[in-house]
């Protein structure tokens, strides 16, 4: 896998994912930095003509950064799940998602909101290098992806986990944040435009939607996954307080 950005290669050696990075010939102290961590971590370092780093990056925007990454493990989704014990998982499933701004947007928020991972369509999903990589901020060397054949029959293994699927939609009359995101739960994103297929709509536990209040009747696919994500680990922050409080009133 290539990544490139400064942000996207340094959260990738972090994680320790780094292979060997190439460097262009002109480069600022973000740059030297992240070389300096690179050389920490014991990572190969490139150094490249301008030419060289531009084919390696596809004409993306590197920032004189491209990294070469371990290959990604593939988890399971069993492995997502049992990965977020003792939490109850919060997971992303992605149907038919295939901007790679977006899948990078998303990534990055799983990361932030605290969720456990992603599970994404083999076919008709966008690739998680270049630009998801670098949009993704560097989520993408952190965040546990499960990629399926089919997304259906994924919701329905889950359901077999014990995970409750939250499917989004704008026509849905149920609004998300009455939903007890407390409970195991993933949340089902469609892509924009046709948003989720039917057979994965029927197969959702639940349906519901982001209230409009404006003039707009929909939003972009990663601004809906930041407010679902954030409206759950809202709650769960309150229910973890709540189980300290009872702890010490008990004490």
């Amino acid at each position: 896998m290539i990544i490139y950005g400064i942000n996207a290669v340094v959260e990738a050696l972090r994680g320790g994912r780094v292979r060997r990075i190439r460097v262009g010939p002109r480069h600022d102290r973000r740059v030297d930095d992240a070389l300096a961590l690179a050389r920490e971590k014991g990572v190969a370092i490139d150094r490249v003509d301008a030419a060289t780093i531009d084919r390696a990056a596809h004409g993306g925007v590197h920032q004189g950064l491209v990294a070469e990454l371990e290959p990604p493990r593939d988890y399971s989704l069993r492995d997502v799940v049992e990965a977020a014990a003792p939490a109850p998982p919060l997971i992303v499933v992605l149907d038919g998602v295939e901007d790679p701004h977006n899948v990078g947007a998303i990534l990055r928020t799983v990361d932030a909101a605290g969720a456990h991972g992603i599970v994404r369509q083999a076919r008709h999903a966008a690739s998680l290098d270049g630009i998801a990589a670098k949009a993704s901020a560097g989520a993408v060397a952190l965040v546990r992806v499960a990629t399926e054949v089919n997304i259906a029959r994924a919701i329905e293994e889950l359901k077999t986990l014990g995970v409750w699927t939250i499917g989004l939609a704008g026509d849905a009359t149920d609004s998300y944040d009455v939903i007890d995101f407390n409970l195991p739960t993933a949340i089902v994103l469609g892509a924009e435009g046709h948003g989720l297929r039917r057979l994965v709509r029927d197969r959702c536990d639940r349906i519901v939607s982001i209230p409009m209040h404006g003039s707009v009747d929909s939003l972009n696919v990663s601004v809906a996954a930041g407010v679902v994500l954030f409206e759950a680990a809202r709650q769960r922050q309150g229910q973890r307080k709540s189980e300290k409080l009872k702890v010490r009133s008990e004490k």
